[in-house]
């Protein structure tokens, strides 16, 4: 992927017009058919991997009728990259010379990316010769495929190009396609495609004239420093490096700012800015430096609701399936109470005060959405957000994401001179104290906080990785971090829980107990593992002194992902581990997907416990004392926008390497 541009094809490289295979640009499929054949017959595909996130390399060895012994004389190499180009190069270790009669296989439907993912691609168009190779036409949208070299033979009603390639003993030869896109100057705009899921963003849509192939030198830098780790289990560099190299593949540029760089949601349902998951992926990486974040934040603020009105100060977001116990819940409001925490949480770890102030007036826009929402006229909100708004129900991750804004928001706040953050502090005192009486549901185990609140203000009881939200407190000053929904002995008892066979599969936290009804191992909300959820949940649990329910998922999702070649999916299913098992794909996840990507660097970062405070010039270190992946050392982090490295001991110390000068260490 290198977005807007990407390519899907198996592991044999081929492009058969099958499933999703095909290149993209923009949302269109502009190659769903690209099959080599050499002599008649396809290539033994003996490897076929990702070099990056942009780029997969396949190889191949060719058997020739004559051939003797087993081992193959031929090999044949192609080298494909997101934007549309393919380099195919055949090799000879023949002793003598080589005539090989070489055939690509073209076609495509210039479907739109949402239809194909959904199962319902178009017709096979008709090609016509354009110089040295193809074209074919749709309405206002045109795919064309050049050669070089060109072709000795082009049969258009066939979609196919011909070669007769010479390899002298030790030579090699190369073929280099390209596809792009051509639009007509009066055809139609926008995106094309609808995208099953509800939520789904576009990409940015056609431009008039040819689309030439992105070239990687003009893709959008990377918005985070190189971070590494260096740990007693190997597995985490590689978990590290494969999950920025996929998060690298979903950089965009928004249309609007092209400085500003963010990721999109994941493959193939949210190729565009999904606000949620692109400011949780900002969020977890802000110890990777704070440009991204700014970028997110930028963009989102751009198109915030600015019209007075119930919705006034709101980020936009689609309903999303909230799983069989909860009608469908807002992303949007999610969203708006992420970006003041956002916003804060990057001024702590080095959002220069120019860049936080700038953001400022659309933070206040979110908070001042918050206080309405809660205290609506003719009241009926019991002081709880509504999600969605304004008629509920009322759920338990919504009102911890609602806290955290309150009590970040005002730490913003009373840093530039506002007046308003004592209310917002009195507020979420008072969240607290009806949160910890009407959510918190006492039963025979120890009780558990309910799911929800339905409209009318009875509890729905079901336990559910949500509730980890109530463990993400957010960051403060000094390295403090907020206080939460929960009293200690609730929290100990949700840790409890959340440890519990019932919701740890082994490979992760379930989305849904499974001793609760509805439970389904491959529910996206009902069962399936979600990294990211699983990430905060550790995260938050090692803050609140449960580390070794921390480290047990920590090491789950670790153990996932090495079934996953360290490319960890959106979700995979929540089927319990066993003995000689491996995580079960989830046929509708993305992948990649930035919040699972982003859920596996927060999940190896916060092993440091790292908490800065840049205003403050100081940084404290509070690793968990159980070190549950051993001695580790993390270098090409960034604090105060300047390089950042810590080592971790196998007793749990913490030893700052590399810091900016002038910063402290907290305690």
């Amino acid at each position: 992927m290198a977005l807007p541009s990407l390519a899907v094809s198996p592991a044999s490289g081929q492009l058969t017009g099958q499933g999703m295979d095909g290149f993209y640009r923009d949302g269109r499929r502009v190659l769903s058919r690209c099959e080599l054949l050499v002599a008649g017959e396809e290539p033994l595909v003996v490897q076929g991997r990702l070099t990056g996130a942009d780029r997969a390399r396949f190889i191949g060895t060719i058997r020739r009728i004559g051939e003797r012994g087993p081992d193959p004389e031929i090999h044949v190499e192609r080298v494909r990259s997101a934007d549309g180009t393919e380099q195919i190069t055949f090799r000879s270790n023949a002793t003598r010379p080589v005539r090989l009669p070489v055939e690509i296989r073209l076609g495509t439907d210039l479907a739109e990316l949402g239809a194909v993912a959904v199962g319902l691609p178009g017709p096979g168009l008709r090609a016509a010769v354009r110089g040295s190779g193809l074209r074919w036409s749709g309405p206002g949208v045109h795919a064309v495929v050049s050669a070089t070299p060109g072709p000795a033979d082009v049969l258009a009603s066939a979609g196919l190009l011909r070669w007769e390639l010479d390899l002298p003993p030790g030579a090699r030869r190369t073929i280099e396609l390209r596809a792009g896109l051509e639009h007509d100057k009066d055809g139609p705009g926008g995106t094309p495609g609808h995208h099953r899921r509800p939520g789904t963003a576009r990409i940015p849509g056609p431009r008039t004239g040819p689309v030439a192939p992105r070239a990687r030198s003009d893709r959008p830098p990377r918005p985070w420093t190189a971070a590494r780790v260096e740990c007693d289990d190997p597995r985490a560099d590689a978990l590290m490096a494969g999950s920025l190299d996929d998060l690298l593949g979903l950089v965009m540029h928004d249309p609007a700012a092209t400085a500003d760089l963010y990721v999109a949601g994941g493959f193939p349902w949210r190729c565009g800015l999904a606000p949620v998951e692109a400011l949780w992926a900002a969020r977890m990486l802000l110890p990777l430096g704070t440009r991204l974040a700014a970028g997110t934040l930028r963009a989102l603020a751009r198109g915030q609701q600015a019209a007075p009105g119930a919705d006034f100060g709101r980020i936009p977001g689609p309903l999303r399936d909230a799983g069989p116990h909860a009608p469908p819940s807002c992303t949007g409001i999610e969203a708006t109470l992420l970006f003041p925490a956002v916003l804060a949480e990057a001024r702590r770890w080095g959002l220069p005060e120019r860049e936080t102030e700038r953001l400022l007036p659309a933070a206040e826009r979110c908070l001042r959405w918050l206080r309405i929402v809660t205290d609506p006229p003719g009241g009926g909100s019991g002081g709880y957000v509504p999600d969605p708004a304004p008629g509920g129900p009322y759920r338990c991750e919504t009102q911890a994401h609602a806290h955290r804004a309150a009590l970040l928001g005002a730490d913003l706040l009373d840093a530039f001179g506002s007046s308003d953050a004592a209310a917002l502090r009195d507020w979420a005192d008072d969240l607290r104290t009806r949160f910890r009486r009407g959510f918190w549901l006492e039963d025979c185990a120890g009780g558990r906080p309910a799911a929800l609140l339905t409209a009318d203000g009875r509890p729905v009881p079901h336990l559910a990785s949500t509730t980890a939200s109530l463990l993400d407190t957010g960051l403060l000053g000094g390295g403090t971090l907020a206080p939460g929904l929960l009293d200690t002995a609730q929290t100990d008892q949700l840790a409890g829980l959340l440890g519990s066979p019932a919701m740890d599969s082994g490979w992760g936290l379930r989305g849904l107990g499974a001793k609760e009804s509805g439970y389904n191992p491959f529910g996206h909300r009902s069962g399936a593992v979600r990294v990211h959820e699983t990430a905060i949940a550790a995260a938050g649990l090692a803050a609140a002194g449960h580390e070794r329910t921390a480290g047990a998922l920590t090491r789950g999702a670790l153990d996932a992902a090495e079934s996953f070649g360290y490319r960890l999916p959106e979700m995979y299913a929540g089927e319990q581990r066993t003995a000689g098992g491996a995580p079960v794909p989830h046929p509708a996840a993305c992948r990649p997907a930035a919040v699972a990507a982003a859920g596996a660097v927060h999940i190896l970062v916060a092993l440091a416990g790292l908490r800065p405070d840049v205003p403050a010039r100081t940084v404290s270190v509070r690793p968990p004392a159980t070190a549950p992946l051993g001695a580790m050392q993390l270098t090409g982090l960034s604090v105060a926008e300047q390089p950042f490295a810590v080592r971790i001991s196998r007793l749990g110390m913490g030893v700052v390497e590399t810091a900016a000068d002038g910063l402290r260490l907290g305690s």
